[in-house]
């Protein structure tokens, strides 16, 4: 057994006895963990508002050598999730950023790229960006970091680098989008603009930056859901629950 110490993001919480919780985190330095918090049900508990669902806080916790829980022994809250009141998709968008790091991640699986921008994700849906462009934003880092982000650069079946045809096709299957060229007998299922496949790689990319001067128009927007919703569906064999929610 070691004691570890890492930043985290509550993503999931389960009764485990009158007193304890198990808690799911998300965190920088380990990835997805599952701990068992002793007390956490206490109205004076040793955790206090740490673990409130999305919740990022400072967490230490006796990590096990053998296939039972960890051991959660200190979560001190830094920041709580505050939706924007009045606004179901900011709490919703909350909730499906939850679900995503909890059904795409492995446990003992790090990713601090994708730690920072679920913090940033939870920021923008408490503060005034626009939702579409944040959960899109989100959606297509995870895909990239675990492995799942559909080719967008070049066509997946000629290879002709992506900018050199006014429209694009995406199938699952094709891995990545393809050019007008290709499409042979039967048009794909999911037709891209130009602009919206340059989008999508903007929003896929590690700049950090790149929704302060993004723009897409609402048919761009429906397009770039249309890869987004596919792949996720796809790597999780169902939609993620939380979708039907969101007014996207």
């Amino acid at each position: 057994m070691s004691t570890e110490k890492s930043a985290a993001i509550v993503i999931r919480q389960a009764d485990f006895s009158e007193s304890s919780r198990v808690v799911t985190l998300f965190t920088r330095d380990f990835g997805k963990v599952a701990a068992l918090a002793k007390g956490a049900k206490r109205l004076k508990g040793p955790f206090e508002a740490a673990l409130d669902l999305l919740a990022r806080c400072e967490v230490v916790f006796i990590r096990k050598s053998s296939s039972g829980l960890d051991i959660l022994t200190e979560a001190h809250l830094a920041q709580r999730f505050h939706p924007r009141p009045g606004d179901l998709g900011s709490l919703y968008g909350g909730y499906y950023v939850a679900e995503l790091l909890d059904a795409l991640s492995e446990e003992y699986d790090p990713h601090p790229l994708l730690f920072d921008e679920a913090v940033l994700t939870l920021e923008r849906l408490s503060g005034d960006q626009p939702l579409d462009f944040s959960i899109l934003r989100f959606e297509f880092v995870i895909l990239r970091e675990i492995g799942q982000l559909p080719a967008l650069d070049v066509c997946s079946n000629c290879g002709e680098p992506a900018g050199s045809s006014g429209r694009y096709g995406y199938q699952v299957s094709q891995g990545g989008i393809i050019c007008q060229n290709c499409f042979g007998d039967d048009a794909p299922r999911y037709i891209l603009s130009a602009g919206a496949v340059a989008a999508a790689r903007a929003l896929a990319s590690e700049a950090d930056n790149v929704l302060r001067s993004l723009t897409a128009s609402p048919a761009q927007l429906r397009e770039m859901r249309s890869v987004t919703n596919a792949a996720i569906a796809h790597t999780l064999g169902r939609r993620p629950k939380t979708l039907r929610y969101l007014p996207l």
